[in-house]
């Protein structure tokens, strides 16, 4: 049986992944656990760009069978990303930032973590923020 907690660490493990061929290596290995998932690159002004983000995460848990195509996946993908976002956006308000979205599924938990870096000046500025929500098993 899959915890919340090793859903969560999963999603902001892909959340930091460097890279794709990273990202790709941890898919592979977390997949071995039974835990899916998949990432996505985000950037630009936070506040622009939420519903970009709201779509793009649950394209990308679609794209990858993390979630079937139904209302009740599509509510748990977006309020979790919502949260994510909720946790990030007083940080990163106005401002440019690029980051990833880790997305993890495992059994009837999935997790969103949102990993920026925050553009301030010559300076940036680090924010995560995570989301879970209990789904049904397919």
């Amino acid at each position: 049986m899959k915890t919340s907690k090793e859903v969560a660490k999963v999603a902001i493990k892909l959340a930091l992944s460097e890279n794709f061929d990273e990202e790709r290596e941890l898919k592979k290995e977390f997949e071995t656990v039974g835990i899916k998932s998949c990432a996505v690159n985000i950037g630009g002004n936070i506040l622009n760009s939420i519903p970009k983000l709201l779509e793009s995460a649950l394209v990308s848990a679609k794209r990858n069978n993390l979630v079937g195509d139904n209302h009740v996946y599509d509510g748990a993908v977006l309020g979790a990303t919502k949260e994510a976002l909720n946790q990030i956006i007083e940080k990163a308000s106005g401002l440019n930032a690029g980051g990833k979205i880790g997305i993890a599924r495992g059994e009837d938990h999935i997790a969103v973590c949102i990993f920026i870096s925050v553009g301030l000046l010559h300076l940036n500025e680090l924010s995560i923020g995570l989301g879970h929500r209990v789904i049904p098993i397919n």
